[in-house]
C-alpha cells in the first residue's frame, strides 16, 4: 500500500446495518437510473451531451454519508448521481434531461448543469475545471461568515491539469479554506489516460507542493471514501484548511454517449467490474446477514419502481413555454439568496 494512501483497517461491521442498507439502495438507484438514462438517450428521448456515472457511485455515497446537511457540493458535468445521493428524487433529474419545467434547473441546464440550492448542490459545470476556483470561493464565503460548513469540490483527472487548480490550491492553503478537493480519478480524461498526460501519475502529489494534506483513496470502496471524507471534514471544520483526495475509481461506460471507447480494452473494463462498489456492499450485507434475501429483493423492486416513476414523471411533465426562455437570465434584487449581499 502506498504511504500516502488514505485507508483504515476495518471489519465488515465498521458501520451500522442501516448505513449499509442505505448505501446499497442509494448506489443502486444511481446505477439503475443511469442505465435507463443511457437507453433513453439512444432512443433520442432527449439530446445534448450525456455523461454517465456508472461505476463511480461509491464516491458520491461515501461523501454524502460523511458530510453534514449544511455542507456545499460542486462538481463537473458528470453530475447525475450527485443530486440523487443528496436526497433529490431522480424524477427531477430525469425531467431536467428532458428539458421540462419540472426539472432541477427548470429544464434549462440539461445533463451537465444540475443545481439544487435546497440541498446545497452548487451545480454541475460544463467548463472543464471551472468548478475548482468556484469551490474555493464557496468555501471562502463560509469562512467569511464564520460557520463550520465544508465545501466538496469534485473534478476529474483531466481537469486537474488546468492552471486554475494551482492558483486555487495556493490561495486555499494561504487562507486555510474549509474545502475538500476530490479528484474523481477514473483513469481517463475523455480518451486520454493519466499516463499520457503527466509524469506524476500519483495525483495526490499535486497537493503536496502546497503542503496540502493529500491522499490516495480506493474509490471502489464506499467505506474507504467515507473514512477519507470524514477525516478531511474534521480537519476543515477545525480551521486547518483544505485536503486533496485522489479517489481512484473507474467508469464502466464511455466518457460520453458518443464515445467508442477504443482507447481501452474490454479486459480492463471487466477487471474493474470485479471490484464493483455496489456488489461489494451487497456482499457485506449478505455475508453479515444484515438483510434477508427477501428484504434485498424488496429493495431491488423498490428501485425499479423509482426508475419507472421517474421516467413517467419526466415524459409527462409540461414543456417550457416560449416566454420562459427570457426568464432566469438575470437575478432580481429581491431574490432571497442575493438580498443580504446587496
Amino acid at each position: 500500500m502506498e504511504k500516502n494512501t488514505k485507508s483504515k483497517k476495518k471489519n465488515s461491521l465498521d458501520f451500522s446495518k442501516e448505513q449499509y442498507i442505505k448505501w446499497y439502495k442509494d448506489m443502486l438507484v444511481m446505477r439503475k437510473v443511469e442505465e435507463r438514462v443511457g437507453h433513453l438517450y439512444i432512443q433520442q428521448k432527449f439530446g445534448g451531451f450525456c455523461h454517465l456515472y456508472i461505476g463511480q457511485e461509491a464516491i458520491v455515497a461515501g461523501t454524502v454519508s460523511a458530510c453534514q446537511k449544511e455542507d456545499k457540493h460542486i462538481t463537473a458535468y458528470r453530475d447525475h448521481a450527485h443530486p440523487i445521493g443528496l436526497g433529490i428524487h431522480p424524477k427531477y433529474m430525469l425531467a431536467e434531461l428532458y428539458g421540462k419545467k419540472t426539472g432541477m434547473s427548470k429544464g434549462k441546464g440539461g445533463s451537465m448543469h444540475m443545481f439544487k440550492k435546497e440541498v446545497n448542490l452548487m451545480g454541475g459545470h460544463g467548463i472543464v475545471g471551472a468548478q475548482i476556483p468556484m469551490g474555493a470561493g464557496i468555501a471562502f464565503a463560509d469562512k467569511y461568515k464564520g460557520n463550520k460548513n465544508v465545501t466538496f469540490c469534485s473534478f476529474g483527472d483531466g481537469a486537474a491539469r488546468q492552471g486554475a487548480l494551482h492558483e486555487t490550491f495556493n490561495m486555499a492553503m494561504m487562507w486555510k479554506l474549509p474545502v475538500v478537493f476530490i479528484i474523481e480519478n477514473n483513469n481517463y480524461a475523455m480518451g486520454t489516460s493519466v499516463k499520457r498526460t503527466t509524469n506524476v501519475e500519483d495525483m495526490s502529489e499535486i497537493g503536496k507542493s502546497y503542503h496540502m494534506p493529500s491522499y490516495v483513496v480506493n474509490g471502489m470502496s464506499v467505506e474507504d471514501v467515507h473514512h477519507a471524507i470524514k477525516d478531511a471534514c474534521d480537519r476543515a471544520r477545525k480551521g486547518d484548511g483544505p485536503t486533496l483526495l485522489d479517489i481512484r475509481t473507474y467508469r464502466y461506460k464511455g466518457h460520453s454517449m458518443s464515445d467508442p471507447q477504443k482507447y481501452r480494452t474490454k479486459d480492463e473494463v471487466e477487471d474493474y467490474k470485479q471490484k464493483d462498489p455496489i456488489s461489494q456492499v451487497l456482499k457485506t450485507i449478505e455475508d453479515n446477514k444484515l438483510a434477508s434475501e427477501k428484504e434485498i429483493k424488496e429493495i431491488q423492486n423498490e428501485v425499479k419502481q423509482i426508475v419507472e416513476e421517474s421516467v413517467k414523471f419526466a415524459e409527462e411533465s409540461p414543456d417550457l413555454e416560449p416566454h420562459e426562455l427570457y426568464e432566469d437570465v438575470y437575478v432580481q434584487k429581491d431574490y432571497p439568496y442575493i438580498k443580504e449581499y446587496l
